[in-house]
């Protein structure tokens, strides 16, 4: 498979193994898998450099269950009396890795550019916290929001949501509670490369390749922590698993993109195509050559520069 990788991607998947294998190792420690994250997702933000007319804060929401969610917050610094358009983010991790600082510079450019507010949510991650506690926790900081949006300055008419990996996964499964519970319609959801399908637990042989960044190895693992159980089986939530859901109807309209070396990109090509059957606009894009992360871990290469522009694009369309 590393023959097919896009050759302006070869530098930043050699750098992604030496500072974070990933594989059968990753529940064998878990803390220093955490840690190499860390230290990863640090060094990709090492030249970030906070906008002029953006301002950072973190704001603690108590959930549900009493656990206090801190909200990552980017706002242009300028507030008018009009409300805003809102961006709601979750981080990548395969539900048990990293937080949600690795996002600042995305929610910091599109407070710049767009003139929104770019909110990405610390939820708690398995297998200390598995499923409902990390879903719980994105609808609980949403709902905070929509309940004091006039304090914040959003227009709870404009809110969209967004998410890398698990982080898509999660944004999936929150669209699917927000459609069926919440007193608010999303304009748009931004499933990068989503993690959504517990039932994509085949373990490498000759006729399930492995892939690179995200084995198969650690997606049993990932899926393993989140639900708590054996994935697979019956009963799974499609809060927990959108794939698992009946009926996509009424979801918003969805930017999906995909690397064709990515271990995702069965599971989501059929919910792209779901969606779309559902009478659900969604625009899918497959990458060739990209691997998992791709736009993220080599932003100059030229084809993240073109799922990068396509996210903005996106984002700005379904908010304006």
């Amino acid at each position: 498979m590393l023959e097919r990788v896009d050759p302006e991607l070869l530098d930043g998947l050699a750098m992604l193994k030496v500072a974070m294998p990933l594989g059968a190792n990753l529940g064998d420690d878990l803390p220093a898998s955490r840690a190499a994250a860390a230290a990863r997702n640090g060094l990709l933000l090492s030249n970030f450099e906070m906008p002029d007319n953006v301002t950072r804060e973190v704001i603690m929401v108590s959930g549900s269950d009493g656990h206090q969610i801190p909200l990552r917050m980017m706002r242009p610094t300028h507030l008018g009396d009009a409300p805003v358009p809102l961006v709601y983010w979750m981080h990548g991790g395969g539900y048990v890795l990293g937080s949600a600082a690795q996002d600042d510079a995305l929610m910091a450019r599109f407070a710049s550019q767009l003139g929104c507010i770019g909110v990405s949510v610390e939820y708690r991650l398995a297998p200390e916290h598995p499923f409902p506690a990390p879903h719980n926790d994105c609808y609980d900081g949403l709902m905070h929001l929509v309940d004091k949006a006039a304090d914040y300055h959003i227009d709870t008419t404009r809110i969209a949501l967004g998410g890398a990996s698990a982080g898509g996964g999660l944004a999936a499964g929150l669209a699917l509670r927000v459609r069926d519970q919440a007193p608010i319609s999303l304009v748009g959801q931004v499933l990068l490369y989503p993690m959504i399908d517990d039932r994509n637990i085949a373990q490498p042989d000759a006729d399930h390749e492995n892939t690179p960044v995200w084995s198969r190895e650690a997606n049993l693992f990932g899926w393993t922590s989140f639900l708590g159980h054996a994935p697979g089986g019956d009963g799974v939530s499609a809060y927990a698993a959108a794939a698992r859901a009946d009926d996509l109807s009424g979801l918003p309209p969805t930017y999906l993109p995909v690397g064709d070396l990515d271990l995702f990109l069965d599971e989501d090509i059929a919910y792209a195509q779901r969606l779309s059957q559902a009478g659900v606009a969604c625009e899918l894009h497959v990458f060739p050559g990209a691997i998992h992360g791709f736009n993220g871990f080599v932003p100059g290469a030229r084809m993240s520069k073109i799922c990068n522009q396509e996210i903005a694009d996106f984002v700005a369309r379904v908010i304006t």
